[in-house]
């Protein structure tokens, strides 16, 4: 009897709490306007609930370019290659619902037209730069990773379905009149695809690629982006008690002495050109801000410490790895009137917007 019972509790038990797993998962743009997982945007919402943002694989900003190389086919419709993250399944996804897919990731669906546009044209960019780049044989011969279930880089229909509930044919159909005529848009830097990096919101003015990835890119070398000030999140404070601070550092960083009292456990500070933390002196030694800005589940690396009472208060500008294009900025210069074109232009300064294959 007993063994008759314990199964039938046990399916009662999955059926119940798989429902409220999936109420538990983010929904896109809820904090930020973006949910990025492949080193775009975004990034931990709290220091106790998830890390930043991952950042691109160390060869994705280096190697050559073969200008002349045509994306994926699957008969005679072009193709992203994305390999899901929640099995290494590899996706071909035709170019257009691959746009609104990722744009609908990156983006609330009811901000403005040309901010979409030039999410979708960035999202595009990227995917065909990490062609180029990226090593497909890590990937199972994809170009980069998303995870359609969590929706962070890209929605699949069915997610997008369950996502988006009655009105999913109202927002599909939106994305799909504006992205249409730019699906063969691409963003390019000497004739091939570029980087079009893009994060939630800016410090007030987009981080050099260098000071995050190492690798020195002239359209990514930072821009002004006063606009975000003005944005939704933009600075956020949280608190660590010291345990949980000294647990963070030690575990973090090799050599760090923090024997001295809490209050002296942080020290000199230089910042990057654009306001964010270079390096950062924890328990006499030094480390990135990006560094610690993971090993704290930090929005930004444009942050600020301080001791008192003993707890540490840490301020965050931003959200996101601030290289490319701010989608708070761009948000903001649709509604100051600024076009795809002119948004795309100012965040990667140099490079063109072509016809692909053109």
């Amino acid at each position: 009897m007993k063994k008759t019972i314990l199964p039938i509790l046990l399916f009662a038990l999955l059926t119940y709490c798989l429902p409220m797993v999936s109420l538990l998962l983010p929904a896109a743009g809820a904090d930020d306007g973006a949910t990025p997982f492949f080193g775009f945007g975004g990034g931990a919402s709290s220091p106790s609930s998830a890390a930043p943002a991952p950042t691109p694989a160390p060869g994705a900003l280096t190697g050559s370019v073969d200008p002349g190389a045509a994306p994926a086919q699957t008969g005679d419709s072009p193709v992203i290659l994305i390999q899901n993250a929640a099995d290494s399944s590899v996706l071909e996804v035709p170019v257009l619902d691959y746009m609104i897919g990722a744009a609908a990731s990156e983006m609330p669906v009811n901000w403005p037209d040309e901010a979409l546009k030039a999410q979708a044209v960035a999202s595009h960019s990227y995917a065909l730069y990490q062609r180029d780049h990226a090593d497909a044989d890590k990937l199972g011969g994809a170009w980069f990773s998303a995870d359609p279930a969590r929706r962070q880089g890209y929605m699949t229909e069915e997610v997008l379905r369950s996502y988006w509930g009655d009105a999913y044919s109202e927002n599909y159909a939106r994305l799909k009149s504006l992205f249409e005529p730019i699906v063969d848009k691409v963003l390019t830097w000497e004739g091939a695809p570029a980087a079009a990096c893009y994060h939630a919101i800016s410090c007030g003015r987009t981080e050099a690629s260098e000071n995050v990835w190492s690798e020195a890119l002239p359209y990514l070398a930072g821009v002004d982006s006063t606009l975000d000030l003005a944005a939704e999140g933009y600075e956020q404070t949280v608190t660590y008690t010291a345990q949980q601070m000294y647990d963070a550092l030690t575990s973090s960083f090799a050599g760090v002495d923090l024997t001295a009292k809490p209050g002296k456990w942080f020290g000199d500070v230089k910042y990057t050109d654009a306001g964010y933390v270079q390096s950062i002196q924890v328990g006499g030694v030094f480390a990135k801000g990006t560094d610690v800005r993971a090993a704290l589940g930090l929005r930004s690396a444009c942050f600020s410490v301080e001791y008192a009472d003993g707890a540490f208060a840490v301020t965050t500008k931003g959200y996101g790895h601030g290289v490319g294009l701010s989608q708070w900025g761009a948000k903001n210069m649709a509604l100051t009137g600024k076009s795809c074109e002119e948004i795309l232009a100012w965040y990667f300064p140099g490079t063109a917007l072509e016809e692909l294959n053109s």
